[in-house]
């Protein structure tokens, strides 16, 4: 199993990254609280791993943090949670949220999160209720509000343009549909906005 890996950030576009492993480029999905906190393309990352062989696929889920890790492969062993609607629950809510949804019985807030209707917040507050009773003592600090703001070289008009695509296919990824991923992110842009400041923001607005 491939539990961790360090490398150099070849690209990425939420929520794939590509990361290079001593020669080797490996193609990873991230929640996006943790692709929030990567460096820029060029620099060195250290991301903890979850690897999943299908039939038809071999897939590499990647977290900032092993707390963010285990609380997915938590996810993925509750009824009709797989790894997709897993990374999509941990997209719009940090770990520590989630946690706190569970222990509150925050059924109001899950079922905002695509793909969670009332039945599937239901059962999830049920079944992880057990698992994480003890968690608040070992969750890692929260995502905080930092914003990466754009390089001052490219230009502003493409920035913007090719920023709210960015966003929107994201959005789209992790399960919302074109139409509301574009009227979220229409509705808190602004100039100069990176990719991630959209995505983040819009988030934030659907749920």
């Amino acid at each position: 199993m491939i539990g961790l890996l360090r490398g150099v950030i070849l690209e990425k576009q939420a929520p794939d990254l590509l990361i290079d492993v001593a020669g080797v480029g490996y193609e990873v999905q991230l929640p996006l609280t943790s692709f929030y906190k990567l460096p820029e393309v060029g620099k060195e990352a250290v991301i903890y791993t979850h690897f999943v062989v299908r039939e038809d696929a071999q897939l590499l889920y990647g977290f900032h943090t092993s707390t963010e890790r285990a609380l997915f492969r938590q996810l993925i062993k509750a009824n009709g949670i797989g790894p997709k609607l897993a990374l999509t629950i941990l997209s719009g809510l940090s770990a520590q949220q989630f946690v706190r949804c569970v222990q509150h019985d925050d059924i109001s807030t899950l079922v905002k999160l695509p793909g969670v209707g009332k039945k599937t917040a239901e059962r999830l507050l049920i079944e992880m209720r057990d698992r994480l009773k003890d968690w608040g003592l070992n969750i890692s600090t929260p995502v905080t509000d930092h914003l990466v703001l754009a390089g001052d070289e490219v230009d502003s008009f493409e920035l913007v343009e090719s920023a709210e695509q960015d966003a929107i296919s994201a959005l789209v990824a992790l399960g919302y549909s074109q139409i509301q991923a574009s009227k979220a992110v229409q509705k808190i842009k602004q100039a100069d906005m990176s990719s991630e400041q959209l995505i983040k923001l819009a988030l934030r607005s659907m749920i």
